[in-house]
């Protein structure tokens, strides 16, 4: 996928779903070389935070610790995007759209870019920083959704766009929920 397209993604119906929809990257495909590079970027950071700001917020851990926490969290984002593509496939229904199984995974895949993408800001040594960046990619995550659903539904009426928008963003948070609650119990099981 053409990164340069991102920033059309956020702001146009048409510029860049455009190009991603002519373009029908196979599922496998997206997966190996678009879902699995950009789901190393979370665990990756967390390793890099764990070996340059142990202590506080971050209680001390082990490094096989930290290891398991990343695998975790790693494969609970890999699990993830596959089930969101059949998620976002049903709802659908909610508009009388029958998407393929190939546009919804895409969808699944680039609608979580931005939260791929906001944990480098773990380079910068700042917890207000990073959370603003978190905050600021859950926003741009919601306007790939808002601007993606046209395409990948295929819909005409603002009122369809909406409703799918929501229910897409409510299942995407939904999902971003158990992950945090899946890194959550596991830090827990770690820390005992």
């Amino acid at each position: 996928m053409n990164p340069m397209m991102f920033p059309k993604m956020l702001t146009s119906h048409g510029e860049g779903w455009d190009w991603l929809m002519r373009m029908h990257p196979s599922v496998p495909k997206t997966y190996l070389f678009y879902v699995l590079p950009m789901s190393l970027i979370p665990p990756a950071m967390l390793l890099y935070a764990w070996a340059n700001y142990g202590g506080p917020p971050l209680p001390e851990i082990t490094r096989n610790e930290a290891l398991f926490l990343a695998t975790v969290f790693l494969v609970a984002e890999l699990v993830m995007v596959p089930i969101m593509g059949r998620v976002l496939q049903m709802i659908g229904q909610v508009a009388n759209s029958s998407p393929a199984y190939q546009d919804t995974f895409t969808l699944a895949a680039v609608v979580p870019t931005p939260l791929w993408l906001a944990p480098l800001a773990l380079f910068v040594p700042s917890l207000v920083f990073n959370i603003l960046m978190m905050l600021t990619a859950l926003a741009c995550s919601a306007a790939l959704i808002f601007q993606g659903v046209d395409r990948t539904y295929d819909l005409r009426d603002e009122g369809h766009s909406l409703l799918v928008a929501g229910s897409v963003f409510a299942a995407g948070l939904v999902a971003w929920v158990i992950m945090l609650v899946l890194a959550f119990v596991s830090w827990g099981a770690v820390l005992t």
